[in-house]
């Protein structure tokens, strides 16, 4: 009997290929620099009106209580078509991002531009109309690409990069502003202003698209990673997460925080009668109106009430942005890295921090560097919470009905900001410059008491 012969099988060779790690990419953060650029100008588009006010005022006869009307008429078209638009783009999903945010960018710059025509106070009226609804549907535009883009773990960062974006486009504005208004004149200034905007839409056509699926510049390793699937360093699957990050237990804090499980919402009406939601946005609504007030009456008061020229009131103007910018992002990185996605604690922070300020500004001496540096304080306080408010129903809400969650937050974040605005002109018609600040502090603390009432959420993974 012959012996039967072995085969040895055939071991799979591992080669340095195969443990190779994958190809990655970060495309997701050059979408975040073309968010931050485009709501940068977006803002810029808007706030450019404070600068030219005072000179508005002269040529045209203008009234405290008019300008105050005029500033209020682009929030309150900005705010009409925040629910509107949300619904649009909860139907229209991922096809609404990138062709529906250019097309209104385009229309912003146009009307951006057209202010610089203007013959008439109804004109400008006319004009600031068709800028708020143009430019409405861009900040939902913006958080909806965020919330489809990064993952749980970022997005608190994201968003404060985002918001951040909106106080840079103020913090340029008072220094391009004189430096046109010199060379040229006040209408000049709307032109300039114009054409960033034109430039940056086509660009985000040509760079962005509506998913991370659909775009051939996003590895398969990211695009994993943005869905809470694994690390984008390694382009390795690590290990599931859900829509929301796991919180470190921080006894104290939740407790004053009133952090406690919750369910998302999933409907439109679930979105609509939500406490959490609205109580929030009239916080928010607080916060839009001090900030308001310091984009287009500030430099006002500067000239007018302080005598400080030109060149001082735009470098003072601009202190609450510098501070608020800071603020933006710093809040932004705490509430992820630190406090693992809670959003409730820096919009407490910022609304006491805002109140406190705005006590020291009721009879601020006629000190540029008190200015100066109370000013630059306030915008940090302001800015701190800032991300939280929009942030905050990336936890609540899902993917499907975060649009119509944010259009909620806007809408009365907007109609807060509108109506701030006019009220300055309706308060400096009859009383001072005092009254104003007094006002702000009432805002700020209004503010504490909305987010107070409600809960920090830690909700079910998205469906």
């Amino acid at each position: 009997m012959r012996p039967q012969r072995v085969t040895s099988i055939p071991q799979p060779i591992v080669t340095a290929t195969a443990a190779a790690p994958e190809k990655t990419s970060n495309y997701r953060w050059v979408v975040m620099g073309l968010i931050f650029c485009i709501w940068a100008i977006a803002c810029a588009d808007r706030a450019n009106f404070g600068i030219a006010l005072p000179y508005m005022k002269k040529e045209f006869h203008i009234t405290n209580t008019e300008a105050g009307l005029i500033v209020s008429l682009f929030s309150f078209a900005y705010a009409i078509v925040q629910i509107p638009v949300g619904l649009l783009y909860r139907r229209l999903g991922e096809k609404a991002s990138r062709y529906f945010l250019a097309i209104c960018m385009v229309l912003t710059s146009v009307f951006t531009g057209l202010m610089a025509t203007t013959s008439s106070v109804l004109l400008l009226q006319l004009y600031r109309v068709g800028l708020g609804l143009s430019e409405g549907p861009l900040g939902i535009g913006c958080t909806n690409v965020i919330n489809r883009w990064f993952p749980p773990q970022e997005k608190g960062l994201a968003t404060g990069i985002w918001i951040a974006a909106s106080k840079l486009g103020p913090l340029m504005v008072p220094s391009i502003g004189l430096i046109v208004i010199a060379i040229w004149g006040w209408r000049e200034i709307f032109y300039v202003f114009a054409v960033p905007g034109l430039l940056f839409s086509v660009l985000w056509m040509l760079l962005v698209t509506n998913s991370p699926d659909q775009s051939r510049y996003c590895t398969p390793a990211e695009r994993r990673y943005i869905q809470g699937e694994g690390d984008p360093a390694a382009g390795q699957r690590l290990h599931p997460t859900a829509e929301r990050m796991q919180l470190r237990k921080m006894p104290l804090l939740d407790f004053i925080n009133r952090t406690k499980p919750v369910t998302r919402l999933n409907t439109v009406r679930q979105v609509c009668l939500s406490w959490n939601i609205i109580g929030v946005a009239l916080g928010y609504g607080c916060m839009i109106g001090i900030s308001n007030i310091f984009m287009s009456w500030i430099p006002t008061y500067l000239i007018t009430v302080k005598g400080f020229a030109a060149v001082k009131m735009g470098f003072l103007a601009s202190a609450p942005f510098i501070g608020a910018v800071s603020g933006n992002m710093i809040g932004g990185l705490i509430s992820d890295r630190l406090l693992d996605g809670r959003r409730k604690p820096m919009m407490l922070l910022g609304a006491v921090g805002t109140t406190l300020m705005m006590c020291l500004l009721v009879e601020a001496p006629d000190s540029a560097v008190y200015l100066g540096c109370t000013l630059l304080v306030s915008g940090l306080m302001l800015g701190i919470g800032f991300a939280g408010y929009s942030a905050y129903a990336m936890g609540l809400a899902t993917k499907a009905t975060y649009p119509t969650a944010f259009g909620i937050v806007n809408f009365l974040g907007q109609i807060g900001g509108a109506v701030a605005p006019l009220a300055v002109g309706m308060l400096l018609d009859h009383y001072g410059w005092s009254s104003v600040f007094l006002y702000m502090v009432g805002t700020a603390l209004l503010c504490v008491v909305l987010v107070l009432s409600v809960v920090e959420p830690v909700a079910e993974p998205d469906r």
